[in-house]
Protein backbone atom coordinates (compact mmCIF):
# COMPACT_ATOMS: atom_id res chain seq x y z
CA UNK A 1 0.00 0.00 0.00
CA UNK A 2 3.05 2.27 -0.29
CA UNK A 3 1.31 4.29 -3.00
CA UNK A 4 -1.14 5.51 -0.37
CA UNK A 5 1.60 6.92 1.88
CA UNK A 6 2.71 10.51 1.48
CA UNK A 7 6.22 10.44 -0.09
CA UNK A 8 7.68 12.37 2.86
CA UNK A 9 6.69 9.54 5.20
CA UNK A 10 7.32 6.51 3.01
CA UNK A 11 10.87 5.97 4.27
CA UNK A 12 10.28 6.86 7.91
CA UNK A 13 9.65 4.38 10.72
CA UNK A 14 8.75 0.85 9.60
CA UNK A 15 6.50 1.67 6.65
CA UNK A 16 8.97 0.36 4.11
CA UNK A 17 9.30 -2.94 5.98
CA UNK A 18 5.76 -3.84 6.99
CA UNK A 19 2.57 -4.40 5.04
CA UNK A 20 -0.18 -1.94 5.92
CA UNK A 21 -3.06 -3.33 7.95
CA UNK A 22 -6.31 -1.62 7.01
CA UNK A 23 -8.61 -3.77 9.15
CA UNK A 24 -8.45 -5.50 12.53
CA UNK A 25 -5.97 -8.39 12.26
CA UNK A 26 -5.42 -11.47 14.47
CA UNK A 27 -2.88 -10.01 16.90
CA UNK A 28 -5.22 -7.23 18.03
CA UNK A 29 -8.54 -9.01 17.49
CA UNK A 30 -10.59 -7.87 20.52
CA UNK A 31 -13.03 -10.79 20.61
CA UNK A 32 -11.01 -12.72 23.22
CA UNK A 33 -10.78 -9.60 25.40
CA UNK A 34 -14.53 -9.18 25.14
CA UNK A 35 -15.22 -12.84 25.90
CA UNK A 36 -12.94 -12.90 28.94
CA UNK A 37 -14.05 -9.45 30.14
CA UNK A 38 -10.35 -8.72 30.56
CA UNK A 39 -10.99 -5.20 31.84
CA UNK A 40 -13.66 -6.06 34.39
CA UNK A 41 -13.16 -3.90 37.49
CA UNK A 42 -10.95 -1.54 35.45
CA UNK A 43 -11.77 2.04 34.48
CA UNK A 44 -10.78 4.15 31.48
CA UNK A 45 -10.97 7.91 30.90
CA UNK A 46 -11.08 9.11 27.27
CA UNK A 47 -10.92 12.69 25.99
CA UNK A 48 -12.43 13.58 22.64
CA UNK A 49 -14.96 10.77 23.07
CA UNK A 50 -17.93 12.49 21.44
CA UNK A 51 -17.41 10.95 18.01
CA UNK A 52 -15.07 9.02 15.72
CA UNK A 53 -12.09 7.25 17.22
CA UNK A 54 -12.83 8.36 20.78
CA UNK A 55 -16.37 7.04 20.56
CA UNK A 56 -15.25 3.72 19.03
CA UNK A 57 -12.57 3.36 21.70
CA UNK A 58 -15.10 3.91 24.48
CA UNK A 59 -17.32 1.19 23.04
CA UNK A 60 -14.33 -1.12 22.53
CA UNK A 61 -13.22 -0.84 26.16
CA UNK A 62 -16.76 -1.11 27.53
CA UNK A 63 -17.24 -4.37 25.63
CA UNK A 64 -14.10 -5.67 27.37
CA UNK A 65 -15.74 -4.94 30.74
CA UNK A 66 -14.23 -1.56 31.61
CA UNK A 67 -16.07 1.28 33.28
CA UNK A 68 -15.82 4.21 30.89
CA UNK A 69 -15.55 7.94 31.54
CA UNK A 70 -16.06 9.93 28.35
CA UNK A 71 -15.28 13.61 27.92
CA UNK A 72 -15.67 16.25 25.24
CA UNK A 73 -16.93 19.82 24.84
CA UNK A 74 -20.41 18.85 23.61
CA UNK A 75 -22.87 17.40 26.10
CA UNK A 76 -25.27 16.40 23.30
CA UNK A 77 -22.57 14.41 21.50
CA UNK A 78 -21.53 12.79 24.77
CA UNK A 79 -25.13 11.73 25.35
CA UNK A 80 -25.07 10.09 21.92
CA UNK A 81 -21.85 8.26 22.74
CA UNK A 82 -23.23 7.08 26.07
CA UNK A 83 -26.39 5.82 24.39
CA UNK A 84 -24.32 3.88 21.83
CA UNK A 85 -22.19 2.33 24.58
CA UNK A 86 -25.28 1.21 26.49
CA UNK A 87 -26.87 -0.17 23.34
CA UNK A 88 -23.82 -2.46 22.95
CA UNK A 89 -23.22 -3.08 26.66
CA UNK A 90 -26.46 -2.49 28.59
CA UNK A 91 -24.87 -2.93 32.02
CA UNK A 92 -21.83 -0.77 31.28
CA UNK A 93 -20.79 1.82 33.84
CA UNK A 94 -20.53 5.14 32.01
CA UNK A 95 -19.82 8.66 33.29
CA UNK A 96 -19.61 11.72 31.03
CA UNK A 97 -17.85 15.04 31.53
CA UNK A 98 -18.15 18.23 29.52
CA UNK A 99 -14.62 19.58 29.54
CA UNK A 100 -12.18 21.66 27.50
CA UNK A 101 -8.79 19.91 27.57
CA UNK A 102 -6.98 23.25 27.31
CA UNK A 103 -8.33 24.17 30.77
CA UNK A 104 -6.24 22.45 33.41
CA UNK A 105 -8.71 23.04 36.24
CA UNK A 106 -11.56 21.50 34.24
CA UNK A 107 -9.46 18.43 33.46
CA UNK A 108 -8.57 17.94 37.13
CA UNK A 109 -12.21 18.08 38.17
CA UNK A 110 -13.23 15.59 35.48
CA UNK A 111 -10.39 13.11 36.03
CA UNK A 112 -10.72 13.21 39.80
CA UNK A 113 -14.49 12.84 39.48
CA UNK A 114 -14.12 9.74 37.32
CA UNK A 115 -11.59 8.23 39.72
CA UNK A 116 -13.98 8.82 42.60
CA UNK A 117 -16.98 7.43 40.72
CA UNK A 118 -15.18 4.24 39.68
CA UNK A 119 -12.75 3.84 42.58
CA UNK A 120 -9.70 4.00 40.31
CA UNK A 121 -8.46 4.94 36.87
CA UNK A 122 -6.48 2.26 35.07
CA UNK A 123 -6.29 3.69 31.55
CA UNK A 124 -6.29 7.31 30.40
CA UNK A 125 -6.42 8.10 26.67
CA UNK A 126 -5.72 11.62 25.46
CA UNK A 127 -7.58 11.52 22.16
CA UNK A 128 -8.89 15.09 21.81
CA UNK A 129 -7.31 16.82 18.84
CA UNK A 130 -7.52 19.86 16.60
CA UNK A 131 -6.47 20.60 13.05
CA UNK A 132 -6.61 23.53 10.66
CA UNK A 133 -6.85 23.02 6.93
CA UNK A 134 -3.65 22.18 5.10
CA UNK A 135 -4.49 24.59 2.28
CA UNK A 136 -3.12 27.74 3.91
CA UNK A 137 0.63 28.48 3.99
CA UNK A 138 2.13 29.06 7.42
CA UNK A 139 2.86 32.74 6.82
CA UNK A 140 -0.74 33.38 5.75
CA UNK A 141 -2.49 31.73 8.69
CA UNK A 142 -3.49 34.00 11.61
CA UNK A 143 -1.18 33.38 14.56
CA UNK A 144 -4.03 32.62 16.95
CA UNK A 145 -5.37 29.92 14.62
CA UNK A 146 -1.91 28.38 14.28
CA UNK A 147 -1.36 28.40 18.05
CA UNK A 148 -4.80 26.96 18.80
CA UNK A 149 -3.56 23.65 17.40
CA UNK A 150 -0.83 23.53 20.04
CA UNK A 151 -3.25 24.48 22.79
CA UNK A 152 -5.43 21.45 22.09
CA UNK A 153 -2.89 18.92 20.86
CA UNK A 154 0.00 19.62 23.25
CA UNK A 155 -1.35 21.53 26.24
CA UNK A 156 -4.42 19.29 26.16
CA UNK A 157 -2.26 16.16 26.48
CA UNK A 158 -0.22 17.79 29.24
CA UNK A 159 -3.33 18.75 31.19
CA UNK A 160 -4.70 15.24 30.78
CA UNK A 161 -1.62 13.40 32.00
CA UNK A 162 -0.94 15.93 34.76
CA UNK A 163 -4.42 15.28 36.14
CA UNK A 164 -4.09 11.51 35.78
CA UNK A 165 -0.60 10.63 37.02
CA UNK A 166 -1.59 10.10 40.66
CA UNK A 167 -4.41 7.74 39.72
CA UNK A 168 -2.38 5.86 37.12
CA UNK A 169 0.49 5.43 39.55
CA UNK A 170 -1.81 3.92 42.15
CA UNK A 171 -3.40 1.58 39.59
CA UNK A 172 -0.17 0.81 37.71
CA UNK A 173 -2.13 1.87 34.67
CA UNK A 174 -1.69 2.98 31.09
CA UNK A 175 -1.51 6.39 29.44
CA UNK A 176 -2.00 6.76 25.69
CA UNK A 177 -1.62 10.03 23.79
CA UNK A 178 -3.04 9.70 20.30
CA UNK A 179 -0.54 10.85 17.69
CA UNK A 180 -0.60 11.00 13.90
CA UNK A 181 1.41 9.78 10.97
CA UNK A 182 1.68 13.48 10.18
CA UNK A 183 4.09 13.80 13.13
CA UNK A 184 6.70 12.20 10.90
CA UNK A 185 6.01 14.33 7.84
CA UNK A 186 6.49 17.84 6.51
CA UNK A 187 3.51 18.59 4.31
CA UNK A 188 2.80 22.05 2.91
CA UNK A 189 0.25 23.83 5.09
CA UNK A 190 0.59 21.38 7.97
CA UNK A 191 3.20 23.12 10.10
CA UNK A 192 0.96 23.64 13.11
CA UNK A 193 -0.68 20.20 13.20
CA UNK A 194 2.36 18.15 12.29
CA UNK A 195 4.72 20.00 14.62
CA UNK A 196 2.23 19.69 17.47
CA UNK A 197 1.94 15.94 16.99
CA UNK A 198 5.73 15.65 16.79
CA UNK A 199 5.81 17.45 20.15
CA UNK A 200 3.26 15.00 21.55
CA UNK A 201 5.59 12.13 20.70
CA UNK A 202 8.43 13.80 22.61
CA UNK A 203 6.12 14.58 25.53
CA UNK A 204 5.22 10.89 25.71
CA UNK A 205 8.93 10.07 25.96
CA UNK A 206 9.25 12.41 28.94
CA UNK A 207 6.19 10.86 30.59
CA UNK A 208 7.78 7.42 30.20
CA UNK A 209 11.16 8.68 31.42
CA UNK A 210 9.54 10.04 34.56
CA UNK A 211 7.68 6.77 35.18
CA UNK A 212 4.46 8.74 35.43
CA UNK A 213 2.58 5.69 34.10
CA UNK A 214 3.80 2.09 33.71
CA UNK A 215 3.16 2.22 29.96
CA UNK A 216 2.93 5.36 27.88
CA UNK A 217 2.68 5.27 24.10
CA UNK A 218 1.81 7.61 21.24
CA UNK A 219 0.03 5.52 18.62
CA UNK A 220 -1.18 6.94 15.34
CA UNK A 221 -4.74 6.11 14.43
CA UNK A 222 -4.37 5.17 10.78
CA UNK A 223 -6.22 6.80 7.92
CA UNK A 224 -9.60 7.28 9.59
CA UNK A 225 -12.22 9.80 8.53
CA UNK A 226 -12.56 12.01 11.61
CA UNK A 227 -13.51 15.59 12.34
CA UNK A 228 -9.79 16.39 12.49
CA UNK A 229 -9.17 14.67 9.16
CA UNK A 230 -12.05 16.50 7.53
CA UNK A 231 -10.75 19.82 8.86
CA UNK A 232 -7.38 19.21 7.21
CA UNK A 233 -9.07 19.11 3.77
CA UNK A 234 -6.55 16.46 2.74
CA UNK A 235 -9.31 14.30 1.31
CA UNK A 236 -10.03 17.11 -1.14
CA UNK A 237 -6.40 16.75 -2.26
CA UNK A 238 -6.86 13.04 -2.92
CA UNK A 239 -5.31 11.71 0.29
CA UNK A 240 -7.20 8.51 1.22
CA UNK A 241 -8.70 7.81 4.63
CA UNK A 242 -9.75 4.14 4.23
CA UNK A 243 -9.43 2.79 7.77
CA UNK A 244 -12.31 2.12 10.19
CA UNK A 245 -12.06 3.74 13.64
CA UNK A 246 -12.25 0.27 15.18
CA UNK A 247 -8.69 -0.40 13.94
CA UNK A 248 -7.33 2.37 16.16
CA UNK A 249 -9.63 1.38 19.03
CA UNK A 250 -8.57 -2.27 18.98
CA UNK A 251 -4.91 -1.21 18.77
CA UNK A 252 -5.32 0.83 21.94
CA UNK A 253 -7.10 -2.04 23.68
CA UNK A 254 -4.17 -4.29 22.78
CA UNK A 255 -1.67 -1.73 24.09
CA UNK A 256 -3.39 -2.01 27.48
CA UNK A 257 -3.27 -5.81 27.56
CA UNK A 258 0.14 -6.08 29.23
CA UNK A 259 1.53 -7.93 26.21
CA UNK A 260 3.54 -5.07 24.70
CA UNK A 261 4.75 -3.04 27.66
CA UNK A 262 8.19 -3.05 26.01
CA UNK A 263 6.83 -0.32 23.71
CA UNK A 264 6.78 2.11 26.64
CA UNK A 265 7.55 5.66 25.53
CA UNK A 266 7.50 4.85 21.83
CA UNK A 267 5.63 5.92 18.73
CA UNK A 268 3.69 3.23 16.90
CA UNK A 269 1.33 3.16 13.94
CA UNK A 270 -2.08 1.51 14.02
CA UNK A 271 -1.44 0.33 10.48
CA UNK A 272 1.54 -1.78 11.55
CA UNK A 273 1.04 -5.45 12.42
CA UNK A 274 2.17 -5.34 16.05
CA UNK A 275 2.67 -9.09 16.12
CA UNK A 276 5.12 -8.80 13.25
CA UNK A 277 6.78 -5.79 14.88
CA UNK A 278 7.43 -7.86 18.01
CA UNK A 279 8.63 -10.93 16.15
CA UNK A 280 10.92 -9.19 13.69
CA UNK A 281 11.83 -5.83 15.21
CA UNK A 282 11.61 -5.91 19.03
CA UNK A 283 15.28 -6.72 19.67
CA UNK A 284 16.51 -4.09 17.22
CA UNK A 285 14.08 -1.45 18.53
CA UNK A 286 15.23 -1.98 22.13
CA UNK A 287 18.93 -2.31 21.25
CA UNK A 288 19.04 0.88 19.19
CA UNK A 289 16.29 2.73 21.11
CA UNK A 290 14.13 3.22 18.02
CA UNK A 291 10.63 4.67 17.51
CA UNK A 292 11.53 7.81 19.47
CA UNK A 293 12.30 11.33 18.28
CA UNK A 294 16.00 11.69 17.57
CA UNK A 295 18.50 12.64 14.93
CA UNK A 296 20.28 9.76 13.25
CA UNK A 297 22.75 9.25 10.45
CA UNK A 298 22.56 6.16 8.27
CA UNK A 299 26.04 5.22 7.11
Amino acid sequence: MASQIHPDIRDRGLHENLPFRRRIYPTIDPTSEWASQSLKDKAVFITGASRGIGRSTAIMFAKAGAAVAISARSDRALDETKALILSEVPDARVESYVVDVTKGAEMEVAVNGAATAFGSLDVVIANAGYCNSFDTPMDQRPANEWWRTFEVNVLGVYNTVRSATKHLGEAKGYFIAVSSIGAQGRWPGGSDYQTSKHAVNRLVEFIAQGNLAPLTTSPTVGGVVTEVGEASKLMEQGVPFPDPPELAASTMLYLCSGKVDWLNGRYIDANWDLGQVEREWKDKILEKDLLVNKLDVVA
